[in-house]
């Protein structure tokens, strides 16, 4: 019996259709980074396990795809010493697994720039659109195998810089025809929350529990922070500021007085009140910038990765119920585990495969992505497709995509075959064109046809293009 094809939980195929849109996505998005004086780069689907491990939490690194080191990887394992330090998962993964797929292309960026530091210009702008691969549970808009569309700026601080990526999104966006909301936080305000409650050495902890708010809700993160062992008081420092409500200027007024010694703590923290200063700035900047799409300050907002350090950004569709679609944040000091310290970064991700999702959803798509070509010219025979030949070849130089129906067959058929394909155009050239020397063109959605002079190829192609 034949074995039933399948492919692994959490990916997908793509055919035509689908690589069209995905296409428009990628062109998109380049199109804007590229505005903004970004340069492409590529880094390997594997990374040796050293340079992913312990970059994104516990939790990040259980979902690490791990590539073993060949095919007959345990036969050198010494299974014994294994079993007596207790059977541990890690110690045997690490025994026959020296590789991984990459999980993000923030940390292979890092070790990038440091393994080539000495070929780059500082501050150094890229941009990396590249699959990534997470071994989480597959559900609706999420996926094990995913595209990211990455922006980073790496050897500057300036907050103008963070100004530039907000800047992107909202252009990305209104591209596309899709409504946002861009989320902006800082570690730092996060850091200072955890220094006021009194576990300052519970930020990991603190921001796990708050970046699961939207999912799991305020009642169930406060239960983990508890869990975590923060204690009831605690919590009720954290509490106010996860409810806060109204606008920027509002809520950084409070925050303020918050870090300043006006919780129930009285603590002081100077590390939220450099984040709040940091924030104030950035809107600041974001006003004079004519953003189109709504910006919202999200204390609240914590995303989980460990190596963010000040702001942090999430993107999410307005109209269509998705989790975020974009995100990123202030590093400053990524590139410091792979030797080089005080290389600060910041950047954002796209998640292609959510704005697939959105888009896809909300119609958004133009419609002639579902083409895979302008025209087809019906073949009526072998000495009216000798004639259409050079007619073809004088419209893709001009930038038509053309396709000669393979056989002769039907008229029927060769229309069935327009209409599945999504082709907008049919030419049916015969004995009568080819004697009279034209090429015969039909509007199939229009019903309109034309007749052009077989020389005449800048008619032709203004009449396809309309």
């Amino acid at each position: 019996m034949a074995q039933k094809p399948s492919i692994p939980k959490g990916t997908r195929d793509f055919g035509p259709v689908e690589t069209a849109r995905r296409n428009y996505i990628f062109d998109t998005v380049k199109s804007v980074f590229r505005t903004f004086g970004y340069a492409p780069i590529e880094t390997p689907a594997m990374e040796n396990l050293s340079t992913l491990l312990g970059k994104y939490g516990d939790e990040g690194d259980k979902l690490l795809f791990r590539i073993l080191n060949s095919g007959d990887a345990f036969s050198g394992v010494d299974f014994s010493s294994i079993a007596e330090n207790g059977c541990d998962s890690k110690a045997l993964s690490l025994a026959v697994c020296e590789k991984g797929l990459r999980y993000d292309l923030t940390v292979p960026f890092a070790r990038f720039v440091v393994q080539h530091q000495n070929d780059l210009s500082f501050p150094f702008k890229r941009y990396q659109i590249q699959p990534v691969w997470r071994a989480d549970r597959p559900q609706k808009g999420r996926y094990r195998e995913f595209y990211q569309c990455d922006v980073d700026v790496i050897g500057s601080r300036s907050l103008l810089n963070e100004l530039e990526l907000v800047q992107i999104a909202d252009k990305v966006f209104g591209r596309l025809d899709v409504n946002v909301c861009i989320r902006i936080n800082n570690r730092k305000v996060l850091t200072g929350l955890a220094e006021i409650s009194g576990f300052p050495d519970k930020i990991t902890d603190i921001t796990v529990a708050i970046d699961k708010i939207e999912k799991i809700g305020l009642e169930a993160v406060e239960a983990e922070m508890l869990e975590k062992g923060l204690t009831p008081d605690a919590v009720k420092v954290i509490e106010p500021v996860l409810l806060l409500s109204g606008d920027t200027a509002s809520k950084l007024s409070a925050m303020k007085s918050l870090m300043n010694g006006g919780s129930a703590s009285g603590a002081v923290s100077e590390t939220g009140l450099k984040g709040l200063e940091e924030l104030e700035t950035l809107f600041g900047l974001i006003e004079t910038a004519d953003v189109k799409q709504d910006v919202e300050l999200d204390l609240s907002l914590a995303r989980g990765l460990n190596y963010y350090t000040g702001a942090i950004f999430e993107v999410k569709a307005k109209d269509f119920a998705i989790g975020s679609i974009c995100g990123g944040g202030r590093y400053d000091n990524l590139t410091g585990i792979f030797g080089l310290p005080d290389m600060s970064g910041v950047g954002i991700s796209f998640g292609a495969d959510r704005i697939y999702d959105v888009l896809n959803g909300l119609g958004k798509f133009p419609s002639g992505l579902n083409s895979s070509a302008d025209i087809v010219f019906a073949n009526m025979g072998d000495a009216e497709v000798r004639y259409i030949i050079p007619v073809a070849s004088a419209l893709r130089d001009t930038g038509i995509a053309c396709e000669i129906y393979p056989e002769p067959a039907k008229l029927k058929k060769q229309f069935d075959f327009a209409d599945r394909n999504n082709i907008p155009f049919l030419s049916i050239t015969g004995g009568d064109e080819v004697a009279a020397g034209t090429v015969n063109i039909k509007n199939l959605g229009t019903g309109e046809q034309k007749s052009f002079p077989a020389d005449d190829i800048e008619a032709m192609a203004a009449f396809i293009r309309i």
